[in-house]
């Protein structure tokens, strides 16, 4: 704990300073209801006592040094595990480091509970500096704004830009020899570069009135990535994103879509684009697709790693063993499914069968599958792409998504003709998936005769387990999750606060939460008659299905995830 141990009255210090006199004191004091801290607040709101002034007053209560933080900034490179956000959430700047010991400016060295918390989250014994509030917070954001962590890209870093030529084979770019990078292209890598230190799905470049935000996806959620930048730099930003991604630079009335290739540290890291006009201006996201983020590990990407429950997962194993039939991964944008259909794929993927996908696009590279990237400018759709595969002598077949009703005729055709299909389609249950292939005229008897199991799934996210912190669980809690709070009462519930492994995120990673829907006779039979989807529904269930937001409250009683996670991600009910 930090020491304020020293403790003058405060009327002295006040009197003494001249800011009032004492009738003045006891006049607010009475007001204050006999508070010393309610005394300062009300003070400073008549105008009595500025912000300098309190914090010279506390200074000299607490026997701490006091600092005004004229022309200070805050080095960030002399403290890199310490997050520009953390400074901003509880108001401190970091001044010095001396033997372990961290002296930091604060502006109410009384708040012993926040202080006790920044000890545990920094890992260092603390030394306190008393600081006007708005000095401490004007000091962080304009340190953060200037600082060179953001415009500087380290040498040994520097992405090399890749590009394909009319063979398909890959070249490397002008860009690579350009040694006089110009600000916005260091500006744009470093961007990138810190998205993929920090995990981030998806890059987000938005224009406001004013600003252009940049924003970064990391396990679902968006959070912004820096100080808003000025709205002068956006258009030569999107600009040199356009140039990367050999788009039209001069159109900027209609959405335009591209992808570009960035060598870095011995691997090629693909990224689609996507620029859509907006009222600010032209607003852009970049999806990070890391091709070789399995193939480069040992053991590649197996089921088992994605942290499904157990019996969904023996089940689905037994599944995508079968010779042939569809086996149907669903759910929303983003939800996993198609890494869970390469951990599939990786498992069931012998030298004895020939395995051919087609994807939109080839998000991560299999050693021995025969991978197809749709390419709709060209011709090459699922449908046409499907049949060309059934030509091709295979034994298995992958189609990333089945958008409309050829796709899905051509893939129930398969299955029902000995192949084993994999495939996605998007819903956001189980059941849904009945009625979206209804919906596309399929026929009930073709659809159920070539399905093996439907399995839906989400991602939930996972608690740090450096910052793992175990919580109380309260009714109200349980009555806004709808929640049975006595059976939770006395459960271990976890939440992380947020460290420097997460990024004060407060979780680390994803896994998989499914709802397997096994197609037995019973279930078929049900299908077939166009029975709704709540007597399909209350079968299943009595067959051993577990709905998702089960399987959600089951990962926090096992302390992987929150209550307020698991209600994000799943339906009440």
């Amino acid at each position: 704990m930090p020491n304020t141990v020293k403790h003058s009255r405060l009327a002295d210090i006040l009197i003494r300073r001249k800011l009032i006199d004492r009738d003045q004191f006891e006049d607010r004091f009475q007001s204050a209801n006999r508070s010393e801290r309610l005394l300062t607040d009300t003070l400073m709101a008549e105008g009595l006592l500025s912000e300098s002034d309190l914090a010279a007053v506390l200074a000299e209560q607490y026997g701490l040094d006091y600092d005004a933080l004229q022309d200070f900034q805050v080095d960030f490179e002399a403290y890199p595990g310490i997050l520009p956000e953390w400074m901003t959430r509880y108001c401190f700047a970091p001044l010095h480091l001396h033997e372990g010991v961290l002296t930091i400016a604060v502006p109410t060295p009384h708040d012993l509970a926040t202080l006790d918390h920044l000890e545990h989250l920094l890992k260092m014994e603390l030394s306190l500096v008393v600081a006007p509030r708005s000095a401490i917070l004007q000091a962080v954001k304009k340190s953060e704004r200037n600082s060179k962590m953001v415009a500087r890209v380290q040498d040994e870093f520097r992405p090399v830009l890749v590009q394909e030529g009319e063979e398909g084979e890959e070249v490397l770019s002008i860009e690579r020899i350009n040694n006089d990078q110009s600000p916005v292209v260091r500006l744009l890598d470093t961007i990138i570069l810190n998205a993929l230190r920090k995990r981030a799905s998806d890059i987000h470049i938005e224009p406001t009135d004013g600003s252009t935000e940049v924003k970064y996806r990391i396990d679902g959620i968006l959070y912004l990535a820096m100080e808003p930048l000025d709205i002068k730099f956006h258009s030569t930003l999107i600009s040199r994103l356009k140039v990367m991604s050999e788009l039209d630079i001069a159109e900027r009335r209609v959405p335009q879509d591209g992808r570009f290739k960035l060598r870095l540290d011995k691997r090629v890291v693909d990224f689609r684009v996507s620029i859509l006009p907006s009222a600010f201006g032209e607003s852009a996201v970049i999806r990070i697709l890391a091709k070789e983020e399995f193939t480069t590990s040992p053991k590649g990407l197996h089921l088992d790693s994605l942290g499904m429950k157990p019996e969904d997962l023996r089940r689905f194993r037994r599944a995508i063993t079968a010779s042939y039939g569809m086996i149907l991964v669903t759910g929303p944008t983003g939800s996993g499914k198609t890494t869970t259909l390469y951990a599939a794929i990786n498992e069931v993927n012998t030298k004895e069968d020939k395995f051919i996908t087609i994807e939109d696009p080839v998000e991560y590279l299999l050693k021995g599958v025969i991978q197809i990237p749709v390419n709709e400018k060209k011709g090459l759709t699922f449908a046409r792409g499907l049949r060309s595969i059934l030509r091709h002598d295979p034994d298995k077949i992958m189609v990333g998504e089945i958008r409309d009703a050829e796709t899905a005729q051509i893939a129930i055709a398969s299955a029902l003709t000995g192949h084993l299909v994999f495939t996605t389609v998007h819903a956001n249950n189980a059941f849904d998936v009945i009625g979206r292939f209804v919906n596309m005229g399929i026929e009930p008897y073709n659809f159920v005769s070539s399905l093996n199991c439907i399995l839906a799934q989400r991602l939930i996210r996972t608690i740090c387990p450096s910052c793992k912190t175990l919580v109380s669980v309260t009714r109200r809690q349980c009555e806004e999750f709808d929640l049975d709070y006595d059976r939770l009462k006395d459960q271990p519930i976890y939440e992380g606060k947020g460290c420097v492994e997460c990024h004060g995120l407060g979780y680390l990673g994803r896994q998989a939460i499914t709802e397997f829907l096994a197609l037995s006779d019973p279930i078929k039979a049900l299908i077939l008659d166009r029975k709704p989807t709540a007597e399909i529904r209350k079968a299943a269930l009595a067959d051993g299905m577990t709905t998702l937001r089960e399987a959600g409250l089951e990962k926090v009683l096992e302390g992987r995830t929150t209550l307020r996670e698991m209600n994000r991600i799943t339906f009440t009910g």
